[in-house]
């Protein structure tokens, strides 16, 4: 790997971190960067756990200086995500790398259409339910998003908010904060199944960690209303442009 391509994958990390942590997306850049520099589809999906594990790391410390910690629920949705990733991630091991570059390329256009449209806008509680029966239902509900995650990461971030806000009713910086410290939990167990696959590029995963650590410390302190409405066009463009391309990779 070259000074040039270090460079790009340390800015698109740094991008990456702080649309994750804004509002979600950021794998949609990373990911078929990755592959477009070379790397096999499942090594790519693993490399990129390692920038998302550091990443939502520094997210989540940057909300907790904050003040903005949603505990215990938090740990156990992390928990129960874990279960799923875990499937996840050996499902994504294993499949073609032909078929990966396909459903990324699908998926990438239903995020954008999501991004758009916002279907659960709707159907969000208004106000916020940490009720016990609420709580079990977004436990049940993450294990689903955790194989999710655990497959393919790309776009979790906007799964999460739009099941946290429909049943628990949180804001959207408490979503974030807990959206972070779920994706750090399972992804511990997720990048832990890529890693003794040997699907992991070290080097270029630290680089790409060290810009995702930045731009998330930076977007966890910052104004999370402000971020997504900058961030919304600039993601738009850059998903179509690398779904079309991936998919006639």
């Amino acid at each position: 790997m070259g000074l040039q391509d270090s460079l790009i994958i340390g800015v698109a990390g740094l991008l990456a971190g702080f649309i994750n942590t804004l509002a979600g997306g950021g794998s949609l850049i990373t990911l078929p960067l990755l592959i477009f520099l070379g790397l096999p589809p499942n090594v790519a999906n693993g490399t990129n756990r390692l920038s998302i594990l550091l990443g939502t790391f520094s997210a989540a410390s940057g909300f907790k200086s904050k003040g903005v910690f949603v505990f215990p629920y938090g740990l156990w949705l992390g928990i129960s995500a874990t279960l799923g990733a875990v499937i996840g991630a050996k499902i994504s091991i294993d499949i073609k790398g032909e078929t990966f570059n396909r459903i990324l390329a699908i998926i990438m256009i239903l995020v954008v259409l999501m991004i758009v449209f916002n279907p659960l806008k709707r159907i969000a509680t208004k106000t916020e339910n940490l009720s016990a029966g609420k709580q079990w239902v977004g436990i049940v509900s993450f294990f689903f998003v955790g194989i999710y995650g655990g497959f393919i990461q790309a776009g979790v971030g906007f799964i999460i908010i739009a099941t946290l806000t429909t049943i628990n009713g949180f804001d959207l910086v408490k979503t974030n904060s807990l959206k972070a410290m779920v994706i750090f939990i399972y992804t511990i167990a997720a990048f832990s199944v890529f890693a003794l696959d040997q699907k992991v590029d070290w080097w270029i995963g630290l680089t790409l960690a060290a810009g995702n650590v930045t731009g998330a410390w930076i977007a966890s302190r910052w104004s999370v209303g402000k971020g997504q409405n900058l961030i919304k066009p600039i993601l738009l463009v850059m998903v179509i442009f690398m779904a079309i391309k991936l998919w006639f990779f």
